[in-house]
């Protein structure tokens, strides 16, 4: 914390309280009560005008100088916090503590929470179907570690990406919603895109600190049984997020139980370009429209939402896992169990979210209401869940076993319908604790008191329209019409003129007030000490509660997986553990839902004897759907989803690469060809014979012949050396010669018909190489106009017939044959004209003498 060094003698009070706290949080945005309002001063009230269109006045002087200021009202500040956790804004909230009434000089204040966007859990200010991550990262020379935390379930991971390519792949997938790193960082520029970015000493990622503080949070000795021990530089980063976390919540966090690594190895890598171009959560425009996710989501649950949300990003190679799920999907189907669960679960609301608030101390009486109501509903789920058909889904039923205590407490505890604060009472309800029920009776005015004065005064007074009622403003009071407020008695003290009434007040009623609000106040004071206690008698359960959050989630998207299949007409895949792909009739998950007209499905067929097809054929004829839709149902089969197929036999695959569709980089100053080249150089680098490889149009941003030689390049090097499974897109006819010289690969088309010079895309894949590239017909569909259109066929026609004068014939070799000399230097010339076959040995060395001579 920054101590304060100013000179704070010419402040006034007020101002030298508050210049006091803000000194202690001098990067974040104040939010100091004052009243009705949180105000904001000096510098902070005008980033928050700028960031939040509010007003920014003055409040007299300090110093001699005019105070910039700016507020919000208290009762609103919830959708002003909102607005700046989603622009990367962290805000210290500061609370009065202290009694207005006793306090000499300013009330006692203190920043009693922190509110950052990656550690809120408040349900106002998150995404309900997103997860909201805060993730850390460190920085070795033997890579990297990095680790990420959901406040809003606990769940707390770390990961070592090896190389920066990995580093990125792992911050697009997580997305975060606010990332520390430390100040020594290389590659900031990398993180620039992010939001809540937090730089961090470097003292925060010492080791041994960061095993202090972990174990104890777990409260262990050591972190062996988490299976972390060796990642150091990952528990860096993880001893960072913690202290952050523990700094900004300003209390426990028990719902924080344990640290869990991911590696390579239980996945399907994706990198960052294969992310965005398979567009799984995100579509290539930034938006969530039309992306696998938007597809295949329809979860009863916001946290179903998310777990499928994670599915996707996070593919699995363990068969047993994929099985279990697949195994569980059928049965679903087969005993049409998936409709009424997800009837059920609709109701079930997102318990992940509302444990951690309990587990945070922030739970509103609302989500005491919401867990309740779904802890009523979990025998309904076990019958649902009963049936022989469904075993496959036993863990996960023996996961959401009722918690009867906790349904019953709540049940005693919280009325029907609470209100949205504590602070307005009425909660805790009735029959759950005498003395409060006492009170509340006495605080609701004891109304049978009332009417029994009521009908007394009537008596007394002769006056038949007296009534005995009460407000919040003027408390209690008797009223009669202004016609008969002369025949009161002397004993009766005005209150209140009306319009047509008068109001008053007589001793008897006054003590009854008194009475009333001494009631009130204890009646709020011990319904918050019940409401606190809820808290306490929960924890302990906290373990549990999490544990049928997680496995509802999973109910969840068994259930949507199952209505998806039925839906759209999918097929459970044979997983196998040997390589290969071998799909009939598949389609493309997203592209089918969005055309009007039918879907042509095509197959897809790669062994170890077919390792690569070249695609060729027109431009919007289906390449690049054909190509995609493959690499989504591989990937569909890593997380145990059914495929939009007739049926498939899908490999185990160690990675998916993507290499479709670029465009400049102008912030790091990268060209379209440079984006394109250094996303095919991390494919070649890194793809394994196990991987699936798709690339679209390599070597299309320079030069013809310079594209060409280093399209047949590569697709020489993944067919000859990696052998990985590959799609190859191009307009490159000529590279379709490979398939004469290399017996792994085939030529695969998509095919057009011209009629009426019209162009008709068949959309069919065939065997064999496309015959005609249909460039200019497309042109003209796009209405290029009709001159340019006949030019281009004239110079076409030029061009072809200069082409058998100078065609340039590229022969397919093996990476280990590849020559490495200039095959027009004099010395090769020499060894050309040799006759091996008639040379003596001495004349031999006598050769390489003359030879070597020559070179120097």
């Amino acid at each position: 914390m920054t101590k304060v060094t100013q000179d704070l003698s010419s402040h006034t009070p007020m101002m030298r309280q508050y210049l006091t706290i803000k000194a202690e949080f001098p990067n974040i945005l104040v939010f100091y009560r004052m009243g009705d309002f949180y105000e904001l001063f000096f510098d902070d009230a005008k980033k928050a005008s700028d960031l939040l269109d509010i007003s920014l006045t003055a409040r007299g002087k300090t110093g001699g100088n005019a105070i910039p200021m700016a507020g919000v009202p208290y009762h609103a500040v919830e959708n002003y916090l909102a607005r700046l956790i989603q622009l990367g804004e962290s805000v210290a909230i500061c609370e009065q503590i202290g009694d207005p009434a006793t306090s000499k000089g300013p009330v006692e204040r203190k920043v009693v929470r922190i509110v950052t966007p990656g550690t809120v859990s408040d349900e106002a200010l998150l995404t309900d179907k997103q997860d909201n991550l805060i993730v850390a990262i460190a920085e070795k020379q033997q890579g990297f570690g990095l680790a990420y935390l959901d406040m809003t379930s606990g769940r707390f991971v770390l990961t070592e990406p090896a190389t920066t390519e990995q580093l990125q792949a792992e911050l697009q997938r997580l997305s975060p919603a606010e990332l520390l790193y430390p100040e020594t960082f290389q590659d900031t520029t990398m993180l620039s895109k992010y939001k809540g970015l937090r730089r961090r000493p470097e003292w925060e990622f010492d080791l041994d600190t960061a095993q202090k503080l972990l174990n104890e949070q777990f409260g262990t000795k050591e972190l062996t049984g988490f299976g972390v021990n060796d990642k150091h530089i990952g528990l860096m980063a993880a001893g960072c997020l913690l202290q952050y976390v523990k700094d900004s919540q300003r209390s426990a966090l028990p719902h924080i139980r344990s640290i869990l690594a991911e590696t390579a190895a239980k996945g399907v890598i994706l990198d960052a370009a294969t992310r965005r171009n398979l567009e799984l959560t995100q579509n290539l425009q930034g938006g969530s429209e039309n992306t696998l996710a938007s597809i295949l989501d329809t979860s009863a649950t916001p946290m179903g939402s998310r777990l499928l949300k994670r599915w996707l990003h996070f593919p699995l190679r363990d068969l047993d896992t994929l099985r279990t799920r697949q195994n569980s999907i059928s049965a679903l189907i087969t005993t049409d169990t998936y409709s009424p669960l997800h009837s059920l679960l609709k109701h079930m609301g997102d318990i992940e979210r509302i444990v951690a608030r309990i587990a945070l101390r922030s739970a509103r009486p609302r989500d005491f209401a919401r867990l309740r109501n779904a802890l009523l509903l979990l025998p309904e789920l076990q019958q649902l869940l009963t049936m022989d058909e469904l075993s496959a889904l036993s863990q996960l039923k023996a996961d959401t076993a009722p918690l009867g205590n906790i349904a019953t407490l709540l049940q005693k505890a919280i009325v029907e319908n609470p209100p949205v604060l504590i602070r307005d009472g009425g909660v805790i309800a009735a029959n759950y604790h005498q003395e409060l029920d006492v009170l509340r009776d006495l605080s609701e005015g004891a109304t049978e008191f009332l009417a029994q004065l009521e009908e007394r005064e009537k008596q007394r007074t002769g006056i038949q329209s007296l009534k005995v009622g009460y407000n919040r403003v003027h408390g209690f009071y008797i009223e009669i019409s202004r016609n008969a407020a002369q025949e009161v008695p002397d004993d009766y003290i005005r209150r209140q003129t009306l319009k047509n009434n008068e109001r008053f007040i007589t001793n008897e009623l006054k003590q009854h007030e008194d009475k009333v609000l001494t009631a009130q106040s204890k009646f709020l004071a011990l319904e918050k000490r019940l409401y606190e206690q809820l808290f306490d008698l929960i924890l302990p359960e906290l373990d549990k509660l999490q544990t049928l959050a997680q496995a509802i989630a999973e109910v969840d998207v068994l259930a949507t997986f199952a209505e998806r299949a039925e839906t759209l007409n999918y097929v459970m895949p044979n997983l196998l553990a040997e390589p290969g792909i071998n799909i009939e009739a598949g389609r493309h998950a997203v592209v089918e839902q969005m055309t009007q007209d039918p879907f042509i499905a095509n197959p897809v067929v790669l062994t170890d004897q077919r390792k690569m097809l070249i695609i060729t054929g027109p431009n919007m004829g289906g390449k690049s759907t054909y190509m995609r839709q493959t690499a989504l149902i591989v990937l569909l089969a890593h997380i145990g989803s059914f495929v939009p197929a007739s049926a498939a036999n899908i490999g185990m695959v160690d990675r998916i690469f993507t290499r479709i569709g670029a465009s400049d980089d102008l912030a790091s100053g990268r060209s379209t060809f440079m984006v394109e080249m250094t996303e095919t150089a991390n494919i070649l680098h890194n793809a394994t014979e196990k991987s699936l490889v798709l690339l679209d149009e390599i070597g299309r941003g320079t030069s013809t012949f310079d594209g060409l030689s280093l399209a047949w390049a590569c697709a020489e090097m993944l067919a000859l050396k990696t052998k990985a499974f590959t799609l190859f897109a191009s307009h490159y006819f000529e590279l379709t010669l490979l398939a004469e010289q290399i017996s792994t690969l085939a030529n695969v088309h998509l095919d057009a018909v011209e009629h009426d010079e019209k162009i008709i895309f068949m959309h069919a894949v065939q065997e064999g190489a496309a015959s005609k590239s249909f460039g200019l017909q497309v042109a003209q569909l796009a209405g290029v106009p009709k001159t340019v259109i006949q030019r281009a066929k004239q110079r076409l026609s030029e061009l072809e017939s200069q082409q058998s004068a100078s065609n340039v014939s590229l022969q397919p070799q093996t990476f280990e044959q590849l020559s490495l000399v200039d095959e027009s230097h004099p010395i090769v010339e020499e060894l050309k004209a040799l006759d091996v076959d008639d040379i003596s040995p001495k004349q031999a060395l006598d050769l390489l003498f003359k030879l070597k001579n020559k070179l120097k």
